[in-house]
């Protein structure tokens, strides 16, 4: 992407980086110590748009590849008072995983080994850096599933999945990550090691003291560094249906879905894509041939052959009044193809627009479902007065939609005007009584809006995590929002969020 931005930033000169990284290569015995710039500069970006205005490159990077560097690297940066950055695939969408306060990325995607698949317990264990879709490969040879799943899963890694407790597709039916965390294995600030969810422990439940594993997942490498999980599995489904609904009224969308709750039925998944969305999947791939309306609904259902026809009939029925093109199918190519028109939207909407390129901000909101036909018309009016092309999609089953904001990084007017959008876009949600982040973590980006959702109970999370993280040297700038500097994307005057 070319993107008007300032001049990467660094934090500290080139003698004390030198001299950190010559201490670091005396006690990480497995990994690689970076510090040389052309090395480090990649750790200054992540997939959001601030970090695409503003990347910071960390004073240098490890590359951990055991629990041995994890455990080295925290007790140097304890005892230095020296922040630590966690740091997964990159794939995040809010600056979640960049040094904004310098010090040391600690890059766990090397740590990438499934050390064993319990079938007969239903678990895997693995470390953070194994990438979703190679877990699913490997466990379905033993005919189970690791439910969760995020639209990046040839990216995702476990380890930031769990870090961010990532939602997903099917997350309507089988919840977000927290739900298939059954234990880790958390490095703390200080470098001593726990274990969660019982030590040595193979049990699938537990009611056994406080639940630390909820605790760390989802907190975003701020109190500690997940070095290995302890994942629940299922067994695969033996068969699955798609239903797709076309409507010429956006709001008779919304009405689909709580109509299909009301009938008793618990899809596994169920998407949204707008006109926009639609027309950018048609542009992209013509082949799809989707029909262009106000809004395009897909159902997926699974379970055993004879329930999945009977869901996806019952659905078609219950839909059809509503809509003005109505069909389902169980056979795998058209699922799939129905599945990869979905998939492509993410990519395809640059395509309306030549010239212009996806900004990653503002695109992760959810709200009630009463209100998503609300939210997606106020979508459509905040990008007629802001003049920015959106194409909304995204989980309707559970509220999270996906706004693709498209922007010309090369006119300081239109990034201007998509910050402005980004931060319309994040009130509107919690207007709305939703939030700023359905799925993919708070970061830096959506940080300023956390005094706004949570209230008082910021303060007890920060009371936590000074607990856990006296010094607070864990990933600084994410969460908290009077940790965060100053960034294009953050200007007061553009962004009253947290205010």
């Amino acid at each position: 992407m070319t993107i008007l931005r300032t001049d990467v930033v660094t934090r500290v000169s080139r003698a004390t980086r030198v001299a950190m990284a010559t201490d670091l290569r005396r006690l990480v015995t497995t990994g690689d110590v970076l510090d040389a710039t052309t090395d480090i500069e990649v750790y200054g970006y992540d997939a959001s748009f601030l970090t695409q205005l503003k990347p910071v490159v960390p004073d240098l990077a490890v590359i951990a590849r055991s629990e041995a560097d994890v455990i080295a690297v925290m007790r140097y940066a304890h005892e230095h008072r020296i922040p630590v950055t966690p740091r997964g695939a990159a794939s995040g969408c809010g600056a979640g995983c960049v040094a904004l306060r310098g010090g040391i990325v600690l890059a766990l995607n090397a740590m990438n080994r499934v050390i064993e698949i319990d079938g007969p317990n239903g678990q895997a264990i693995c470390e953070p850096g194994v990438v979703h879709a190679r877990l699913n490969e490997l466990v379905a040879q033993s005919g189970l599933i690791f439910p969760p799943d995020p639209g990046s899963s040839r990216m995702a890694t476990v380890g930031g999945m769990a870090s961010t407790n990532a939602h997903g597709v099917r997350a309507v039916k089988y919840g977000p990550t927290s739900s298939w965390v059954l234990g880790l294995t958390v490095v703390l600030p200080n470098g001593d090691v726990i274990e969660t969810g019982s030590v040595g422990s193979r049990a699938k439940q537990s009611a056994s003291g406080l639940e630390l594993t909820k605790l760390f997942v989802g907190a975003e490498g701020t109190l500690g560094v997940i070095t290995r999980l302890r994942l629940k599995l299922l067994p695969r489904p033996k068969a699955r249906a798609m239903v797709f609904a076309v409507f010429d009224v956006l709001e008779r969308a919304g009405e689909a879905v709580q109509a299909v709750y009301r009938s008793g039925i618990s899809p596994s998944a169920i998407e949204i894509l707008d006109s926009r969305s639609l027309r950018a999947a048609n542009l992209y791939r013509p082949d799809l041939g989707l029909r262009e309306a106000e809004a395009l609904l897909l159902f997926e259902v699974d379970g055993n052959p004879a329930g999945v026809r009977w869901d996806a009939e019952q659905i078609a029925e219950t839909v059809r009044p509503l809509a003005v093109e109505v069909d389902w199918s169980d056979q795998e190519p058209r699922i799939a193809k129905l599945w990869e028109a979905r998939s492509v939207v993410g990519a395809a909407v640059g395509a309306l627009r030549p010239g212009s390129t996806r900004a990653y901000a503002g695109e992760d909101i959810c709200v009630p479902l009463s209100r998503i036909p609300e939210t997606l018309r106020g979508i459509q009016e905040l990008s007629v007065k802001y003049d920015v092309p959106v194409a909304t999609y995204g989980h309707i089953g559970g509220g999270s939609l996906h706004p693709a904001i498209l922007v010309n990084g090369r006119d300081p007017d239109d990034v201007r005007r998509v910050i402005a959008l980004t931060d319309a876009i994040h009130h509107l949600a919690l207007d709305l009584g939703g939030t700023v982040t359905g799925e993919h973590g708070v970061g830096a980006a959506r940080a300023p809006y956390m005094t706004r959702e949570h209230g008082a109970a910021l303060e007890t999370m920060r009371q936590i995590k000074r607990a856990l993280d006296p010094h607070g040297i864990m990933n600084p700038a994410t969460i908290f929002p009077e940790d965060v500097p100053p960034t294009p994307a953050l200007d007061a005057s553009l962004v009253t969020g947290g205010t």
